[in-house]
């Protein structure tokens, strides 16, 4: 069953309004997330916390890696260009960092805040192949883009 999208911007807009807490924020857009669709096995944020530098922030799912440098795997390649990282199978990716051996592919979207800075990246593992599409990244950019304002 795909994501409806519609009414899980509406239900984060609503849980998220007059909210400016960043932590606050990232635990309720991936509390949201997580349990929308059984393709999101993890689901969580990598904050900025220094240069080229990623820690975890709030997640769901089993444990994530605590840190990871700009310079490695999937989450610290949409942090180094900005840009979404959207990957069918994380064996074929250069430098895949393995936090959990079940995950299979993952989306990875820069997290963007007000003054347009990068502050986080969010991470989304399926245990599924070739579980993410287009439509995935375009719409969750949109819920982050009206969460964070970036």
């Amino acid at each position: 069953m795909a994501v409806d999208y519609d009414t899980l911007s509406k239900t984060i807009l609503a849980l998220t309004e007059g909210e400016d807490d960043i932590v606050a924020l990232m635990a309720t857009v991936v509390c949201e997330l997580h349990h929308s669709d059984a393709r999101f096995d993890w689901t969580g944020f990598y904050r900025v916390v220094g240069p080229e530098l990623l820690k975890i922030g709030p997640y769901q799912g089993g444990h994530g890696c605590l840190k990871i440098p700009f310079s490695r795997g999937v989450c610290g390649a949409a942090a180094r260009t900005g840009q979404a990282q959207l990957v069918a199978d994380v064996e074929a990716f250069p430098d895949h960092i393995a936090c959990a051996s079940s995950t299979r592919s993952e989306l990875v979207l820069p997290v963007w805040g007000p003054a347009d800075q990068l502050i986080a990246v969010l991470d989304i593992d399926s245990d599924q192949p070739d579980a993410f599409t287009p439509e995935d990244q375009h719409q969750l950019t949109a819920i982050l883009h009206q969460v964070f304002g970036g």
